[in-house]
């Protein structure tokens, strides 16, 4: 009996230990790259002047004539300034990191937007006037400059090797605490953001709050693969939800900051959407996948190159675009300048065109078209709707080559279930384009009944695709 006792009490502490091994064996020591680091992430403050009123004064000093009595009364009694605007000091904080020894810093964007002197403070505690070299909003990176030598440079990895679920390492200063560390793992690579369309965002579940922004993330390896940039919250604080900017883009920019001044990126010319499960039974997909094209614009390199209005991109220089967001920033880091090759359904065919890319504008013009004229509305029973021909001068408002306009849609039916409302101009159906009433004609009656086929709409928000599905009355 004792020696059972004795047994059991060997296997529970050999049960313990097993698990005490395997908890501490399964977890990472971040002691090392904290250390290894500390002396190259900084902390950013920076100040900004904001106009500001005298609070005291309810009204601005009335404009006396010249030489009046009450002007003079008015500027002896009132203090200097008073009910004038006037300028205060706002300060924020953010954090960065060295990229050279010679004192270039890399931080966010909107770290520094706007500031009219930054400071940028080590772990030694000393502190330097940073210039700014450039700033691009497009991909939310600055790059700052201080006069300094010698100083400890971080070491960069590649994001691209990152896998989910892998660990990582955040160092920043949020809500001022210089040099916090936090810690998670990595929850998605390649996220796509609103307004953010060139950035594949790396997102963690590191805790990062306002002045993380800026810092570096670290895989267990030391190196630095991404830059902390912002968070998904509905309060202000984290959420669980982390985005960093992958560190090879962010270098590249850097690098386009310090040469040049500025970021050139590469130019497409089409605007896309996302291909739906309606769509891509339509386009003879077996499952939906890709960018589809709602409109190439006029004279842009995917114009020149034959890219049409229907295609669906499914690959750019031997990636695969599996959603439409992969899509801008394949195109945004190309070389300006060279062909790229894209993969595209036209179809249910596949088949790769060459495309110059050339350097995004600041601002992508669309061409006018010229038109034609008719009158009359035609109706589509098995699409459940009535067009109209547009005037000269609504074409050439829309700026569309064609189109015919929705005036009625009939309920139930198949234009309601699509989605389809009143003032939708119809430019294309099956890949087909809609010139005219009588194409309208012509394409919807040789449709099958039951089978979705792919219908572009022009609306003030812009071209999209709607799937159909043709109904027999």
């Amino acid at each position: 009996m004792k020696l059972n006792s004795i047994n059991r009490f060997c296997l529970a502490l050999a049960i313990f230990l097993g698990l005490s091994f395997s908890v501490q064996a399964g977890l990472p020591d971040f002691t090392g790259i904290v250390e290894n680091s500390k002396n190259s992430v900084v902390n950013i403050s920076i100040t900004t002047k904001v106009p500001q009123t005298n609070s005291k004064q309810s009204a601005p000093i009335p404009n006396f004539p010249e030489g009046s009595p009450l002007g003079e009364l008015f500027e002896k009694f009132l203090p200097p300034g008073q009910g004038s605007p006037s300028r205060r000091d706002a300060q924020s904080l953010g954090s960065g990191f060295i990229i050279s020894d010679d004192g270039f810093i890399l931080t966010n964007h909107h770290v520094v937007a706007g500031a009219d002197e930054v400071i940028v403070r080590l772990a030694n505690r000393d502190e330097y006037v940073a210039k700014i070299v450039g700033s691009d909003k497009a991909s939310d990176v600055a790059v700052l400059k201080v006069d300094a030598t010698n100083l400890e440079v971080l070491k960069f990895g590649n994001s691209d090797d990152l896998k989910v679920g892998e660990w990582v390492l955040a160092i920043g200063s949020p809500f001022g605490f210089d040099h916090s560390v936090t810690a998670g793992i990595v929850s998605a690579k390649g996220r796509s953001l609103p307004r953010d369309n060139y950035v594949p965002f790396i997102q963690t579940d590191v805790a990062i709050n306002p002045g993380n922004s800026g810092g570096p993330l670290f895989n267990l390896a030391g190196e630095v693969i991404g830059i902390n940039s912002q968070i998904y919250s509905r309060t202000g604080g984290f959420m669980g939800l982390s985005f960093a900017i992958p560190i090879e883009l962010a270098l590249n920019v850097a690098n386009q900051i310090k040469e040049t001044g500025q970021v050139s990126r590469g130019w497409l010319g089409v605007l896309i959407q996302e291909v739906t499960g309606e769509l891509a039974e339509s386009f003879g997909m077996s499952n939906p996948h890709g960018a589809l094209v709602a409109k190439v614009l006029d004279s842009s390199p995917a114009a020149k190159a034959g890219l049409q209005v229907g295609d669906v991109i499914v690959g750019f220089n031997g990636e695969k675009v599996i959603r439409s967001s992969n899509l801008p920033p394949l195109v945004g880091r190309s070389t300006v300048g060279e062909n790229a090759q894209v993969t595209i359904l036209r179809n249910k065919k596949e088949q790769e065109i060459k495309v110059m890319i050339d350097e995004l504008p600041t601002m992508a013009t669309q061409a006018a078209y010229s038109p034609k004229v008719e009158d009359k509305p035609h109706e589509s029973i098995a699409l459940g709707m009535s067009v109209e021909a547009l005037s000269k001068d609504e074409k050439s408002q829309l700026k569309l080559l064609a189109g015919v306009r929705v005036i009625d849609i009939k309920q139930p039916g198949a234009a309601q279930d699509a989605g389809i409302q009143n003032g939708d101009v119809i430019t294309m159906i099956d890949n087909k384009a809609v010139s005219s009433l009588s194409d309208f004609d012509t394409i919807t009656k040789d449709l099958s009944m039951g089978k979705s086929v792919a219908l572009l709409v022009q609306r003030p928000s812009g071209p999209v695709f709607l799937a159909i599905r043709p109904e027999d009355t």
